[in-house]
């Protein structure tokens, strides 16, 4: 190819790209800055964060609450997670359900002894091979839990949600006791750990995590909008479980969703229940959060996040469709908008960076071969202005939920750490077409965990203090 065919061909594709690139980040920086907007307006008058002191002078559901921790190839994460668990909670009344697999010897061997000695373990092994799904395994908890309901004639006030690797607060129970009397579910923030050698992939979790649970899941619940389960720090009623096991033909768990937990939180706000994203401060000035690793590589993160997008984006358009609440139905769909816009997005992101690739090298061809220089259009130039206007928003909002919760220093981190979310979104999103096309021929859907090794262990063992107001 000449050099001139050559200088068409990039000024063409930088030109086409940027366009797109400018247009979508139009339409996403738009749709987060209404939010953003929304966010700021509903602050004014509003109440500042609830005190566990005050909730606990209201009322409280009784009985003991049923913790559901499904567990696969975890032997490294769960026996710590126990112990913790067990000491945070003394004094309160609950039971921990474990969910393994009969060919998981490593985490049968490693929980048994665990289970021997503390009648508030309950062990739950399936019948069949693992892994399944969490979904499957979770229903499998369930069934476990009716039965010792009707062998002891108890009956379980709820169900708390949590993962191996998660760090509980010692306060948690309380809150969910007086937020179940009110509402179907609780959800209380989750932040991610960090530690020495996790602040880059693993502290972009934070940065998202950070903003989501400290303005996206409030403003949706201001709005009266269904709230997602995060599958962890979460607690649900016993009747808000029944409903979906009713539905569902005696499982409440979605068994071939890669993503039972989101869906479970829609399906339960779509049908009138009401749930509650609650964040609260204990008696010693602690945010009740739930905490817990999050992966500290590339593919981890990849795979970690391809699931969630075939889970959310593609298979749950196909499970919950876009229906909302008779009340505040256009709220819902456009929630559902937001949390299905993954694939839009990377495919945006990877046209802006092939932009920034093509007019680096029409540069490189007007400064070394002496190629004409193209400005843009006054039209592009328009685009290409706002579009830079609504990143730069994007970034000092992110910025200001990761101070928020983590510190200053966090909070000037997560602008570089935006590189590595947008890196991991692009090949997410590609992981996760490709998969659901899989699931689709083959009617197949495996659980594609997360892995958790030593390293998960030892900050799980020592984790940093939680934030104080």
């Amino acid at each position: 190819m000449s050099s001139a065919g050559l200088e068409i061909l990039v000024d063409l594709a930088s030109h086409e790209l940027m366009l797109f690139a400018s247009v979508g980040i139009l339409l996403i920086g738009f749709d987060d800055l209404l939010f953003d907007i929304l966010w700021i307006a509903t602050r004014k008058g509003r109440a500042g964060p609830a005190y566990l002191h005050d909730m606990r002078m209201d009322e409280q559901v009784e009985g003991p609450l049923a913790v559901f921790v499904p567990a696969w190839d975890e032997s490294d994460v769960l026996p710590t997670m126990i112990a913790r668990t067990l000491s945070a909670w003394q004094g309160e009344d609950f039971r921990v359900y474990l969910g393994c697999y009969p060919n998981d010897a490593l985490t049968l061997f490693a929980v048994s002894p665990l289970v021997a000695a503390d009648p508030r373990l309950r062990l739950v092994i399936g019948h069949g091979d693992g892994p399944t799904t969490k979904g499957d395994n979770l229903n499998r908890l369930w069934a476990a839990m009716g039965v010792d309901e009707r062998a002891e004639g108890i009956r379980f006030a709820g169900v708390v949600l949590h993962d191996c690797e998660d760090v509980v607060h010692r306060a948690e129970l309380a809150l969910y006791r007086a937020g179940l009397v009110h509402y179907a579910m609780v959800q209380i923030p989750v932040l991610p750990l960090l530690g020495i050698d996790r602040q880059w992939v693993a502290g972009h979790y934070a940065d998202e995590f950070a903003e989501a649970h400290g303005k996206d899941m409030v403003l949706r619940g201001r709005l009266g909008a269904p709230l997602p389960s995060a599958g962890v720090g979460c607690a649900l009623t016993r009747n808000a479980l029944t409903f979906l096991s009713l539905r569902r033909g005696g499982a409440p768990f979605r068994p071939d969703s890669l993503t039972e937990d989101y869906e479970m939180g829609i399906l339960i706000g779509t049908h009138g229940m009401r749930t509650a994203f609650v964040a609260a401060i204990d008696e010693e000035g602690e945010w009740i959060v739930s905490r817990g690793p999050f992966p500290a590589t590339l593919w981890g993160a990849v795979r970690q996040k391809s699931r969630w997008i075939a889970g959310i984006a593609l298979a749950g358009w196909d499970h919950l469709g876009w229906d909302g609440p008779k009340e505040g139905g256009w709220v819902a769909r456009w929630m559902l908008w937001r949390d299905r816009r993954a694939p839009l997005a990377a495919a945006v992101i990877l046209a802006a960076y092939a932009a920034l690739v093509a007019g680096t090298l029409s540069l490189a061809g007007h400064a070394l071969l002496g190629w004409q220089a193209r400005p843009p259009s006054p039209l592009l130039q328009l685009l290409m202005g706002l579009s830079g206007a609504l990143l730069l928003w994007r970034l000092g909002m992110r910025g200001h939920f990761a101070t928020r919760a983590y510190g200053l220093r966090q909070g000037l981190l997560s602008i570089p750490r935006a590189f590595i979310a947008n890196l991991v979104a692009m090949f997410a999103a590609r992981k996760a077409v490709a998969d659901y096309w899989k699931m689709l021929r083959s009617g197949r859907v495996v659980w594609d965990k997360t892995r958790h090794d030593e390293g998960d262990a030892l900050l799980i063992a020592a984790p940093p203090p939680v934030r104080t107001r």
